[in-house]
């Protein structure tokens, strides 16, 4: 029996067997102004000679897949003969899904995985819960974590313990997203946190050389430019115009001014906690005692407060799967999972019973 595993995020898909590597594609459909007529699936998209006027059909609304026809589209496509080609009579499948997800949604995709695809075993699952799986498997002295989460739609602070979550300890931030193709694109190519805010701010506002923050990023006019790119420091003219003709879009206090927003959302009138204050809001809304114990045990054995030990993965965007891949290992994966047969004669019950969503 093989498995295979799907974080099955607003964005992208990442999926792959358990005994091979990972995918990272689009979880969405395009369509194109110049083609009207023709949809386009997942990675598709390659097929497209000009991407500019691209708009998303997305299967999420705000973090909950609720436009089933676009997601089957997209499953359809990743499970049949153009992608994974999957034996459903002899494949179990690992799939995310996000927390506190509605009764309604998880049912459906129970209906949808058994009844329609047959898989023959599901195990559904945060995503979170794999990360902090593969961070206790690699770090196996560690007895708490806390894991934060920043995808599409969300980005959820979630502490773990002995690979427990704690419930009501989980802060939740809503992103709010609408970009097209090309600003995604620039987005991912350009931006950076700032580790000093105000003192970035004024590089940014410094003229020529000096300024060191602006980047001149060449646009694609899908002729002869396919993708977007920075123009190195050396080739950026700093006054005056360029008369090569390419689209050049000039960028400064942008670059991290927009990634900010995850620190301090009410510079755009979102009133919630940044992502610092929510983890130590995490933190101390764990039970009674627990912060107290932690710094009165550690404080005893450091001259000085307790260290911080923060782990940036090597791939942020497949860790959760890479975590999926590590339980389809364990020894108790057949514990963890409902099987068709239970489903069949339990129904939703067998799952609101074994997964922890």
């Amino acid at each position: 029996m093989t498995t295979l595993v799907l974080d099955n995020g607003a964005y992208n898909a990442k999926i792959g067997y358990s005994h091979e590597n990972v995918s990272v594609i689009p979880n969405c459909q395009f369509r194109s102004k110049t083609v009207r007529l023709k949809t386009f699936t997942a990675n598709q998209i390659d097929e497209i000679k000009d991407p500019s006027g691209l708009f998303y059909i997305l299967p999420f609304q705000k973090g909950y897949l609720v436009n089933w026809d676009v997601q089957r589209q997209v499953w359809d496509y990743l499970f049949g003969k153009e992608m994974y080609q999957v034996d459903f009579l002899d494949t179990n499948i690992i799939i995310t899904e996000p927390y506190f997800n509605f009764t309604s949604i998880q049912e459906s995709m129970n209906e949808i995985l058994f009844e329609e695809y047959q898989f023959q075993a599901v195990l559904r699952v945060n995503a979170g819960a794999l990360s902090a799986h593969r961070y206790f498997r690699d770090n196996p002295s560690e007895l708490c974590c806390i894991i934060v989460d920043s995808g599409y739609s969300f980005t959820h602070i979630v502490p773990y313990c002995r690979s427990k979550k704690k419930k009501e300890a989980i802060i939740r931030q809503l992103h709010v997203m609408d970009e097209t193709h090309v600003i995604n694109q620039v987005k991912e190519d350009v931006c950076y946190v700032s580790q000093d805010f105000y003192r970035d701010m004024d590089i940014a506002k410094l003229k020529g050389e000096e300024n060191t923050v602006m980047i001149d990023y060449v646009l694609p006019d899908f002729s002869t430019i396919k993708k977007g790119f920075c123009k190195p420091r050396e080739e950026m003219v700093l006054s005056g115009k360029y008369k090569s003709g390419e689209q050049i879009l000039r960028l400064a206090n942008e670059r991290f001014a927009v990634p900010e927003i995850l620190f301090n959302p009410s510079d755009i009138g979102i009133q919630e906690m940044g992502i610092p204050e929510a983890i130590v809001y995490s933190i101390q809304n764990l039970p009674e005692g627990f912060r107290d114990r932690v710094y009165s045990e550690v404080r005893c054995l450091t001259p000085t407060d307790y260290d911080v030990s923060v782990v940036l993965p090597e791939n942020p965007i497949t860790y959760a799967w890479e975590g999926g891949k590590l339980i389809s290992e364990n020894d108790d994966f057949e514990d963890m999972v409902v099987t068709r047969e239970d489903y069949e004669e339990n129904g939703h019950s067998v799952c609101e019973e074994k997964f922890d969503i």
